[in-house]
């Protein structure tokens, strides 16, 4: 019946094991490979195989009969957040082949190079990246549409490929935890009842000062050796970057920014060099295929997620959370304890997001006991709201499962590991938020009850 599916959860810590199995694997059997030499560590057993043991384990604990168990583990696999990220995977990979296939890369990438300066390019990048996310609200828009250009000016800089990678996923989670239009915005402030504009304010002091030290470090990451273009700009096939990222400022849609990017890139080919119809719809599929992994990786984790949450797995989390305030609370002799608070619901979002892979449904499943704990501890919903979106976004950038280190892994052909490795504004933004926690920010008095 409807309402025994609505019904919470009862908490379990063996709902976790499926998760646990498939780190186990995928980034144990990763390690290993790594101390043993072997090239390519981390692509020797591929993700969507890895996780196949923890499904069948997820099903097996399952206690209901295998039609209900599948079934719900289907809703998992096609929720609206994966579905939207695959398709998502699907254009940014045609969009990438097709621009390649005509030439649109190569000439972008020489237009980055024109105008970033030669020590500047891996601020620049940065800077571009989080500018884009800022307007689009979507890291995983921001990367399909600028990775494509990171990788090419990388490849003609002489930059690491993942050191590359790491600033492009640096910048595009720092535009979209600061967006007003993003979904984790939206998900945070809502649940928290705060005004968006309240979140942006408490956001930005913990944010700014972490992004300002990314910019030095990327600045002192910079190689001295990147060189400089010699050819002269063709602005005609620059010209569907250049529109992708206007629509994307303009705040269009991601599915037809990448769209029109497509098409325009196709038929610049075809009237501009004689790139033929057929081709194009191979260069389509090509991008497609390239995607395969990651595509079906997402559904699985989605349907994975699905299964430790009805099973308990996530109900267990926040019980911890909740009992760790309580805790402290005591050790208080009874007063209100809000850095413990805040700490406690920044570890319980970062945790459930290691579970869910994503920083939108983690501060959801998190955000009704969240605001709980927090108006019991005197945490003004701006500042819990804040907490959310931060270490939800922290959590998604340092996991190498979740959907933007994935897509980059994908498109610079690198481990997903090597990207976060890279990932500095993250590890800084963890500083900084961290810090904030421990100097008592938000133990200001709110302004309204």
């Amino acid at each position: 019946m409807p309402t025994d599916h609505q019904q919470s959860p009862k908490p379990s810590a063996i709902a976790l094991l499926p998760f646990a199995l498939f780190l186990a694997l995928f980034v144990g059997t990763g390690f290993v490979l790594t101390q043993m030499n072997i090239e390519f560590a981390f692509y020797q057993l591929p993700a969507p195989v890895a996780i196949l043991p923890a499904i069948i384990l997820a099903i097996w604990l399952h206690r209901a009969p295998l039609t209900k168990t599948l079934n719900e583990f289907m809703s998992g696999v096609g929720q609206n957040t994966i579905i939207t990220m695959c398709l998502i995977y699907l254009l940014a990979g045609a969009f990438s082949s097709v621009a390649k296939a005509t030439g649109g890369v190569d000439a972008t990438v020489n237009l980055g190079l024109t105008m970033i300066p030669e020590q500047f390019i891996l601020p620049g990048i940065f800077l571009i990246a989080a500018f884009v996310a800022t307007a689009m609200g979507t890291s995983m828009g921001t990367i399909a549409a600028i990775a494509p250009v990171a990788l090419g000016i990388a490849d003609t800089a002489g930059i690491d490929k993942a050191l590359m990678a790491g600033t492009v996923l640096s910048g595009a989670m720092f535009g979209d935890n600061l967006s007003i239009i993003s979904d984790t915005t939206i998900a945070a402030t809502r649940t928290q009842g705060c005004a968006m504009k309240d979140k942006f304010r408490e956001n930005i002091h913990i944010a700014l000062p972490a992004a300002l030290l990314a910019v030095i470090l990327f600045y002192v990451l910079q190689p001295d050796t990147a060189p400089t273009p010699t050819e002269p700009t063709q602005w005609l096939l620059v010209l569907p970057y250049l529109t992708i990222l206007i629509l994307a400022v303009a705040g269009i849609n991601v599915f037809v920014v990448l769209t029109i990017g497509i098409v325009m890139a196709g038929l610049i080919g075809m009237f501009n060099q004689g790139y033929e119809v057929l081709q194009f719809s191979k260069d389509i599929y090509a991008g497609f295929q390239n995607m395969q992994e990651i595509f079906i990786l997402s559904m699985l984790i989605g349907g994975l997620s699905q299964l430790i949450k009805v099973q308990g797995g996530l109900a267990y989390i926040t019980q911890l959370c909740r009992g760790l305030v309580k805790k402290l609370s005591k050790a208080n002799q009874g007063a209100h304890n809000p850095k413990a608070t805040e700490a406690a619901l920044a570890s319980m979002v970062g945790i459930t997001n290691c579970c869910t892979a994503n920083n939108t449904v983690s501060i959801i499943v998190c955000g009704d006991v969240a605001r709980n704990i927090a108006q019991e501890q005197k945490v003004s919903p701006k500042r819990s709201a804040s907490l959310l979106d931060i270490f939800s976004c922290i959590s998604q950038g340092m996991i190498p499962w979740g959907a933007q280190a994935l897509l980059l892994g994908s498109t610079f052909a690198i481990t997903p590991m090597n990207v976060v490795g890279h990932s500095y504004y993250v590890m800084l933004l963890l500083v900084t938020s961290s810090i904030s926690i421990a100097a008592g920010r938000g133990m200001k008095k709110p302004t309204h009850q």
